[in-house]
């Protein structure tokens, strides 16, 4: 049995700590046995190891998540990388490919679906263990698992069942859970759908599924895609941009279900993270007065003094600061569609930046100032700008530096002056951190073209 964790989303639902670089799953708000404070990705990872599940997994993300996936993860994981961010469809037809021609996983394969940042216990996974033998039992396209709802909550979608009188239950093999065939999806009803829809068995759908690897590849020979992974992504732009519910669900000829009867939340907005957060305050602040069921979640240096407010939250980042009713807190996605500005903090495999400062002069110009961290014994890679200057100042830690070939230390108290076209890199030997002056007429992330990530190759290159 592989794993395909789907890791995407825009960034909006929690705002101002998620922007388009760093999705819900990535932000570390929640505590863990430690007491030390970990992401939904951090915690889903952990528990897929203590399952036994995490050397099958695969992570399909898009390029823009690659980097904070190495920071949170690790450098060992593997991920799918998708070339443009389109829909789960095309993610999980990439993935099916990357298994099939890459890892060259059998067509027997049981391949398993689920998203990056589920809040649940340790039991979850041991029953998503149960995907492969319920397929196999059934003979179904698809087996999905749901969770048996504690409330007609209108949130969420359901899984409705065949009724048991048109034979809709059936017996695992082994005979200790039932599954059923599914009659039909409902996506967000009305409380007295939902009502009617529990006393049927109906179950939350939590996004997990599991399917042949031949079911997909066959399907994707027959629509007249490649199924070698290289051609794929070079293809990928010319797949339906739609989700793996519509464009396969739907069109699925048997599909069954699996109940889960456990703890399962969708921490996708403000009112329902801070349900889980163990502390009512994360940052520099102070809640006072009469308050209750009240956060201050502050990643400034600027403290937050709240006073006799309740079922409030205060968010503060360098993306902006959100004050909100926890019930309104949802519309941040709506209120904030059409805002594009740039992320101001980003987490990478080398340590993390944030913006301190962004001037666009009448002229055109325009002057970036970042506060960049490198962890201790990690490295940029080997790049240039062809849109800009840099001048770095050194205020803390030391570390070794290549600049067009030429190799030297570089302490607390150096100015670096870096300008455009200049091949450089950086390795902390201890912890550094630096502040970066960007200058030009376009300052943007994607103004970097990459020679090398490795150290050794950079040194390597440097001899060339």
């Amino acid at each position: 049995m592989k794993l395909v964790i789907l890791s995407g989303g825009s960034g909006k639902r929690l705002w101002p700590l998620s922007n388009e670089s760093r999705s819900k799953q990535f932000l570390k708000v929640l505590e863990n046995d430690n007491g030390e404070l970990e992401s939904m990705v951090q915690r889903v990872w952990q528990q897929l190891d203590r399952s036994g599940l995490r050397r099958d997994a695969y992570i399909a993300t898009g390029e823009g998540q690659v980097e904070m996936m190495y920071s949170q993860l690790g450098s060992e994981i593997e991920i799918i990388t998708e070339p443009e961010r389109r829909d789960t469809y095309p993610a999980i037809a990439l993935a099916a490919v990357y298994l099939y021609s890459v890892v060259g996983a059998s067509l027997d394969e049981t391949i398993v679906v689920m998203p990056v940042d589920p809040y649940v216990e340790d039991t979850f996974f041991e029953k998503t263990k149960e995907l492969e033998r319920v397929l196999a039992a059934s003979g179904a396209d698809l087996a999905l698992m749901g969770v048996k709802p504690t409330y007609p909550s209108e949130k969420y979608g359901y899984i409705v069942p065949v009724a048991p009188s048109d034979g809709g239950m059936a017996k695992t093999v082994e005979g200790n859970e039932d599954f059923f065939t599914v009659h039909s999806f409902k996506e967000k009803p009305r409380k007295e759908e939902a009502e009617a829809m529990i006393e049927q068995a109906a179950l939350w759908n939590c996004g997990v599924f599991a399917f042949r690897l031949d079911f997909l590849i066959n399907l994707l020979i027959v629509g007249g895609h490649p199924i070698q992974y290289e051609e794929m992504a070079k293809k990928y732009s010319t797949l339906p941009k739609t989700s793996f519910d519509y464009e396969i669900v739907e069109r699925a000829s048997r599909i069954v279900a699996l109940p889960y009867e456990g703890e399962w939340k969708d921490l996708g907005t403000w009112n329902t993270l801070t349900e889980q957060m163990d502390t009512p305050v994360i940052g520099k602040g102070i809640i006072g007065g009469v308050s209750s069921n009240t956060h201050v979640v502050n990643e400034l240096d600027i403290p937050i003094t709240l006073l006799g407010l309740s079922d409030v939250v205060v968010a503060a980042s360098p993306d902006g600061i959100l004050v909100a009713d926890k019930s309104a807190s949802p519309m941040i996605k709506e209120v904030m569609k059409h805002d594009d500005q740039r992320p101001m903090y980003e987490e990478r495999r080398w340590g993390s930046y944030r913006v301190l400062d962004y001037l666009k002069y009448p002229d055109g110009r325009q002057v970036l100032t970042k506060r960049i961290c490198v962890a201790s014994g990690q490295n940029l890679s080997y790049q240039y700008h062809q849109l800009r200057d840099e001048v770095w100042t050194v205020i803390s830690g030391h570390g070794e530096m290549v600049m067009n070939g030429d190799f030297r230390t570089v302490r607390t108290g150096d100015v670096l002056v870096i300008s455009r076209n200049n091949r450089h890199s950086l390795r902390a030997v201890t912890e550094m951190e630096i502040i970066e002056v960007q200058t030009g007429t376009k300052l943007v992330e994607e103004d970097i073209v990459r020679l090398a990530f490795d150290w050794n190759e950079i040194i390597q290159l440097r001899h060339a």
